[in-house]
This record gives C-alpha cells, structure tokens and sequence, in this order.
C-alpha cells in the first residue's frame, strides 16, 4: 500500500465543495488523516480566497489509475474538464506524493512543487506528517515550514466540521 498526501482546496462555495470532496474520498480510501482546514488568498490568479488542507490515506491504486480517480471526483463536483491551471475551482485534489517517488510518473510530477512554494501545502502538510521526510530535499516538513518564508502568504486555521466532528478549529 503506497501512502499518499493529497492537497484539497475550493474556492467556490468552499465548504460545501470541501465537505463533498471529503466525503467523495472517504468512500474511495475509508481512511483519511486530515490536517486542519486553512483559508488562504487565490495564487495566480484574482480569485476568492480558498479553502485547503492535507489529507494523507494509503492507496493500492497505481499512481495513473489514482490520478484518473481523483479526475473524476473533480469533474464530478464541477471542475471543467479542461480548466486552467489558475483558476477558481469547485475541488482541486492534488496528489503532493506518492511514497517516495521522485520524478515525473504517467504525466504526474512528484513530489508536487508547490509544497515547497505554497504556504497553503507545506503548513497543513507540516502540521499532518512533521517528522515526514520531503522525498526530494530530504527534509523534514516540519523543518521546511520552520524555515518558510511566511510573509508573502497569508493563511489562516478556521473552524470546520466534518462528519459530526470538528477536524479544525481556531486556538
């Protein structure tokens, strides 16, 4: 079973999308670790600001066919099939690893570069899997997020509740 980190936002009616997209996940895996939910401003792009957290499950579906599945799940909640990289979305799901492969795999790169760029990816990713080592700099999340450059990306934690429980809330 190959463990595997997921980014998931929504910028469009965002906590339902997020719910769904949750709930979408939940009956693929049955098992999600979820970090808290965090709101951040739109990066490139004007947009609303998003929704995103970091879900970590284990997976034996193949890196291609876990790719096609998360598609699918996207379009089903409204994603364009063809939609830009920078653009609102109902749900992006983005596989951030998978293990510890390095390298770009059936069109998918990895591990995903926006963890080291977007506050967004590494602090919910920091806060999931601290000790986790990044695949390809060798460093622990933790370590990566100490030493991220905060100033240009706002984020913030917010209360969220899924399933009858509370997977994020403001201290």
């Amino acid at each position: 079973m190959a463990l595997v980190y997921l980014g998931i936002g929504s910028n469009i009616e965002r906590e339902r999308y997020i719910t769904a997209g949750l709930d979408a996940l939940q009956g693929l895996f049955h098992e999600l670790a979820l970090s808290s939910v965090y709101d951040s401003a739109a990066i490139g792009f004007d947009g609303q600001p998003f929704l995103n957290l970091v879900a970590a499950v284990h997976t034996a579906l193949p890196l291609a066919a876990l790719a096609a599945r998360l598609r699918h799940i996207e379009v089903e909640f409204g994603r364009p099939a063809r939609a830009t990289r920078f653009s609102p979305r109902h749900l992006d799901i983005d596989i951030l690893t998978y293990d510890d492969a390095v390298g770009t795999f059936d069109g998918v790169r990895l591990p995903r570069e926006e963890i080291l760029e977007n506050a967004f990816v590494l602090c919910p990713l920091a806060e999931l899997a601290p000790d986790r080592l990044h695949p390809g700099v060798k460093r622990s999340y933790a370590s990566l997020w100490a030493a991220f450059d905060r100033s240009g990306q706002a984020l913030n934690k917010v209360d969220f509740s899924w399933r009858g429980r509370a997977i994020s809330s403001v201290d």
